[in-house]
């Protein structure tokens, strides 16, 4: 009997794996061998790559000496001079993007990778890693648990140093949109009213109901979204036009949450004479938050309206008024963090 080929040590990992925790693409990794001798110490049967400890300290070197600006050749050479040690954990002081890394907290491992490849500006593994979280996770969790809380690090970060990380989250927020966009929607039921989806005058945060817009188009419930900043008067002509099931209107911040606004198009009626309908209203978005100079000028609830909180149970109980069952307020409450930029 043969003797069996040496396995690796258990800590030796597969370039994918390697990918996944350093947030680049494979490809980015045969680069960086290629150009820059930062290959594996080890290969199964002379091809595969297997990653050591040490391996990927080197890797974790290079991408934060990338991320503070030092050019890739000058970051290899000083990685691969550096005494290989064992990569830092999740508690560990020394993270890829060293200070420019982002305080993500107790997250998924996808969501550090997508952080870090934002942060150093590699566009393609951004895409890469949207595009596999997407495809293993499903949209609703890839949203909630990797999307939404990398942009509310890149959110934070910016608002605490000024005008810097502009770049980072204009560059994620382009791929993620990219991404929710190349989500192909399932084939429509029968003829049915649509789900109209706007952001408020002025609001131009507009990926939270692009997730909502791919989430409904996997479920084949038929929508018509406008984007961001849709005026006022274009917003009632579109309400009256197409008769919707139901207007989403999203207000990302108080100013654009505009409760008399919210009450004219709570009380638009449409259709012939003598056979009128009105549509739900459901308001998405912290603008619109109890305590707003909006909702305070609002006292009264609106009629046929509804708050939603949070990207699955807002699809919850959008899937539940197409059906032609208005939930009471409270079946729309969930975690106001996991729906928002």
């Amino acid at each position: 009997m043969e003797p069996e080929p040496p396995q690796p040590p258990p800590a030796a990992l597969a370039t994918g794996a390697v990918a996944r925790h350093l947030g680049v693409s494979p490809t980015t990794l045969r680069s960086w061998e290629r150009r820059y001798a930062l290959g594996p110490a080890r290969r199964e049967d002379g091809r595969h790559r297997r990653w050591t400890p040490g391996d990927v300290a080197r890797l974790e070197l290079m991408c934060r000496l990338t991320a503070q600006g030092v050019p890739p050749s000058e970051a290899a050479r000083v990685a691969r001079g550096t005494p290989a040690a064992a990569p830092a954990g999740p508690s560990g002081a020394a993270t890829p993007g060293g200070p420019r890394a982002l305080r993500l907290g107790d997250v998924r491992p996808e969501c550090r990778g997508l952080a870090r490849a934002a942060v150093r500006l590699d566009a393609p593994a951004v895409e890469d890693l949207l595009a596999a979280t997407l495809a293993e996770l499903g949209l609703l969790t890839a949203w909630e648990e990797v999307i939404a809380p990398t942009l509310h690090a890149v959110g934070r970060k910016w608002a605490s140093a000024g005008e810097r990380y502009v770049e980072v989250e204009h560059l994620l927020s382009w791929h993620v949109s990219s991404a929710l966009r190349r989500i192909r929607p399932a084939p429509e039921r029968l003829p049915a009213p649509p789900v109209l989806l706007a952001c408020a005058p002025g609001e131009q945060h507009s990926l939270p109901m692009e997730a909502l817009t791919a989430a409904l188009g996997e479920r084949a419930l038929p929508v018509r979204m406008f984007g961001p900043a849709l005026p006022s008067d274009a917003l009632h002509e579109a309400v009256r036009r197409t008769g919707p099931r139901a207007v989403v209107l999203w207000a990302q911040s108080r100013t654009t949450a505009d409760a008399s606004l919210a009450r004219s198009v709570a009380g638009i009626e449409w259709g012939p004479r003598g056979a009128r309908g009105h549509s739900a209203l459901l308001l998405a978005g912290p603008g619109w938050s109890a305590g707003s100079a909006s909702a305070s000028a609002s006292a009264a609830p609106l009629p046929r309206t509804e708050r939603l909180f949070g990207l699955r149970s807002g699809v919850a109980v959008i899937e539940a008024v197409a059906a032609g069952r208005f939930p009471s307020t409270a079946a729309g409450r969930g975690a106001p963090a996991a729906y928002g930029s």
